[in-house]
């Protein structure tokens, strides 16, 4: 079994409950979404992000606008949750809740089993 492979899959499963969970704190840019996101360890990519933001997007899940920085500069694209957005974040961590209970109590069976 490839272990890096079944790593990948796994963050690519969370990507899209990451980004809405980040943007469900306020609005972000791109890159303030991925150095957030991989804050505590690699989650993803700049090659992964927007795609999965496009695409979040497409779904009116998350809306952009366009403006400059508040320290001035270039301008960025700002992302924020819609309406979409907050109920499809409010199902996906009631369900990643559920999901990861589970996963801990299988793992830490056998874990004990294995002890």
């Amino acid at each position: 079994m490839n272990v890096t492979s079944w790593e990948s899959q796994l963050r690519k499963g969370a990507a899209e409950l990451v980004v809405l969970a980040l943007l469900g704190r306020g609005r972000a840019y791109g890159l303030e979404i991925l150095h957030a996101a991989n804050a505590q360890g690699e989650l993803m990519t700049e090659g992964g992000l927007y795609p999965l933001l496009n695409r979040l997007e497409r779904a009116g899940r998350i809306a952009a606008e366009w403006a400059l920085p508040e320290a001035g500069g270039n301008p960025r694209k700002y992302y924020t949750l819609t309406t979409d957005g907050h109920a499809t974040l409010h199902a996906m961590t009631g369900r990643w809740t559920a999901f990861r209970t589970t996963m801990t109590l299988l793992v830490e069976q056998h874990d004990e089993r294995h002890a």
